[in-house]
Parts: structure tokens; sequence; C-alpha cells
């Protein structure tokens, strides 16, 4: 199966169409309402929570967005319900409850946040809350063993890979040398088995994503913050993942 092309016809809002100064947080209520409006594709983040729910959240921890300080995974979803974003009154939301505000009316990418080793609890909920969604979706992840665990859990799902070169080790302490090399350079395709690749902007171009999408593999990117960019993005993707600036939909 490859990927649809709905996930390349127009720019992919990144964590929803958000604009902090406005009071639009992302991954919030708000910015997945201003995306639809906008007619946008939805790009959102997906975490575990304490008693097995997919909230949608970008950060392991509650402290960048929130009053609320801790990791998230400590907190039940009424509990992560209740609590609301930094200076708005948008609440978290559960996957459930942000699959029922979009209702299909624009394609969405949900990109499950790895746990780097407890792989399968959020992806069982992730395919479970999609059973009965309607809408077009995707659906993606940095970790090759989650986009595994996801493609035997939902096969019929769109799944990509979300990749970067991955020099920082610092920023990737979870992963080893060895690990980051073959993510680097693709070395889980025979068993992930993704239709699409969701690659940083700011590490193209890339060799090995130059021979996939020759191959035939959607190429899209992240985070594209200007026009300029966007440009240049076009030139190895076939479409972008934007935030911080409202590039037409042509």
């Amino acid at each position: 199966m490859s990927a649809p092309d709905w996930l390349i016809s127009r720019p992919i809002a990144h964590r929803g169409l958000h604009n902090a100064k406005n009071g639009i947080v992302e991954n919030s209520p708000g910015a997945i309402d201003a995306a639809v409006q906008a007619g946008h594709t939805i790009e959102i983040d997906v975490q575990l929570t304490a008693d097995g729910t997919a909230v949608v959240f970008h950060d392991e921890t509650l402290d960048r967005l929130t009053d609320t300080h801790g990791p998230l995974i400590e907190r039940s979803v009424d509990e992560l319900r209740e609590i609301a974003y930094r200076g708005t009154s948008d609440h978290i939301v559960s996957l459930a409850d942000a699959l029922t505000r979009v209702d299909g009316r624009v394609p969405l990418v949900i990109e499950v946040k790895s746990q780097w080793g407890n792989v399968g609890p959020l992806e069982r909920c992730v395919t479970e809350a999609l059973e009965d969604y309607e809408g077009a979706v995707a659906l993606m992840s940095f970790d090759p063993t989650s986009v595994s665990e996801l493609r035997r859990l939902a096969p019929a799902i769109p799944r990509g890979i979300v990749a970067c070169r991955f020099h920082d080790a610092e920023e990737w302490s979870q992963l080893s040398s060895s690990q980051r090399f073959r993510m680097r350079y693709f070395m889980h395709l025979l068993f992930t088995r993704p239709q699409f690749i969701s690659y940083d902007v700011d590490d193209l171009p890339s060799t090995a994503v130059r021979i996939l999408r020759a191959l035939g593999m959607h190429v899209i990117c992240w985070t594209v913050r200007s026009e300029d960019r966007r440009r240049f993005a076009l030139n190895y993707t076939d479409q972008i993942t934007f935030e911080g600036f409202k590039p037409d939909l042509t």
C-alpha cells in the first residue's frame, strides 16, 4: 500500500494552526479548530496517560505549556482534561475528543510519541480510537518499533517514519550510536514498511531521502516557518509541515 495523495495535497498545520500571541496554543482545541476552518491538513501529537488513554500533547511533561508540573504520564485522562493551557481557556483533550472535533472535515496526521522501550500500550490506544473514524488519517512516529507495531495493529492505516540525521547524541540520549546510525539511514525499512517519510527540513538535502522519494515514497518535512524555507523544502520533498506563517493552499 502506498501513501494516499491527500498527504501531499495541501500544507500540513504543525500541531494545528496555533498562534500563541493570539492565545491559540499548539495541539489545543483552538489550534485544531483554526486549522479546520482554514482547510489545512492537521498534524497532532499523542501521549499516553496513567490510565491508558491517548491525549493530544507534545511534551512528556506539562511544564512548558501549562501551570501544572511533572510528567504527563503520571496523570489520568480526567485529570488532564481539567488542566488549561497557560493563558487560555483551552484544556488538554483526548485523541477521541480531537477526532470528534475534526470529524473528517480535513485530513489528520497523528504522531505517536515514543516511550522508547514501552511500545504497545499507546499504539493500541491510538488504533482503537481510530476503529470507527471515517476521516482521512495517517500515523507516524520517530520510533521504528512503534511504526512496526502500528503496522501490526492497523495495517490499513497509512503509516510513516519521522526522521532526521540523528547527529545530536545529547538530544537523542535514549538511543545508542548504532541505533541512531540505523535510523539515519532507514535500515529498519524491512520491518517498518512505512508509506511515507516526515523529515527535518534543517537536515535537507539527504541522499537517503532522495533515493526513497525517487522510488516513489511520499516525503513531507517539518517544520517550515517561512515562505523562503517552503520554497527550499519543496526542492526535496512533496509537502511541508508548517507553523508561524500561512502558506497558500495551492
